[in-house]
């Protein structure tokens, strides 16, 4: 049995000392390292220095955790292009902003996030997400969304602000803390990413929510690598 047998190395023709440097690239830069800038460092190919990091990603999915405690619920839209977002919205209306693949995403104060791509944003898919990864009893924060109105009735404490009125935080309630990973996953596509395919977005949500996870270490670089190793 080879020591890189049921890890990310095995079957790769890239020496492990390449893999550790793209590991070093991708811990280390908050915001995202891009596979062309994995490609210059490195000085392989672009779709080698690509599959690499897709390969890096598929390691950082969401933990088998239950979310307890008090947790903050809410959906996101990633437009196909970002940077043609606000250009839409002028062009066809506010509700140009509800396009493109759907996030959602659910966040333990002082915990962990874990985020899916879903197929659409009705109660119908979110709720037995809901179910599978949030303890019951918990306290539950989100916005007027409708498809959280029957979280009482599925065992859960909830608690809602009316962003259609404009109220985003109240002393009871508030979603700061999953609009912050939006806001982060955000900016990282748009400086970084530029484009990403819908089929591939649940790796780069994976990748988000791995930063977000372990944001009170330091050094992520041994992190990563036990993950990847295990």
């Amino acid at each position: 049995m080879r020591p890189t047998q049921d890890t990310v190395f095995f079957g790769s023709q890239v020496p492990l000392a390449l893999w550790f440097h793209a590991i070093y690239l991708m811990s280390t830069n908050k915001a995202g390292t891009s596979a062309r800038q994995v490609q210059r460092e490195l000085g392989v190919n672009y779709r080698t220095a690509w599959r690499m990091m897709h390969l890096l990603r598929s390691v950082m999915g969401n933990q088998d955790v239950e979310l307890e405690g008090e947790v903050e619920l809410d959906e996101t839209y990633i437009h196909p292009n970002p940077f043609k977002r606000s250009s839409a919205r002028r062009r066809y209306g506010r509700d140009a902003r509800r396009t493109g693949p759907i996030l959602f995403g659910a966040v333990q104060r002082g915990g962990s996030v874990k985020v899916w791509h879903v197929k659409s944003s009705g109660a119908r898919v979110l709720q037995p997400i809901i179910r599978d990864n949030v303890k019951p009893g918990t306290l539950i924060h989100t916005d007027g969304y409708v498809a959280y109105r029957r979280l009482p009735r599925m065992g859960y404490s909830h608690r809602w602000t009316d962003h259609g009125r404009l109220q985003f935080y109240t002393p009871d309630s508030s979603t700061q803390n999953i609009e912050n990973v939006w806001s982060h996953l955000k900016r990282g596509i748009k400086g970084i990413y530029r484009h990403i395919e819908p089929g591939y977005l649940q790796l780069y949500a994976d990748e988000f929510a791995w930063r977000y996870n372990h944001r009170q270490h330091k050094v992520l670089f041994w992190h990563l690598l036990f993950q990847v190793c295990q």
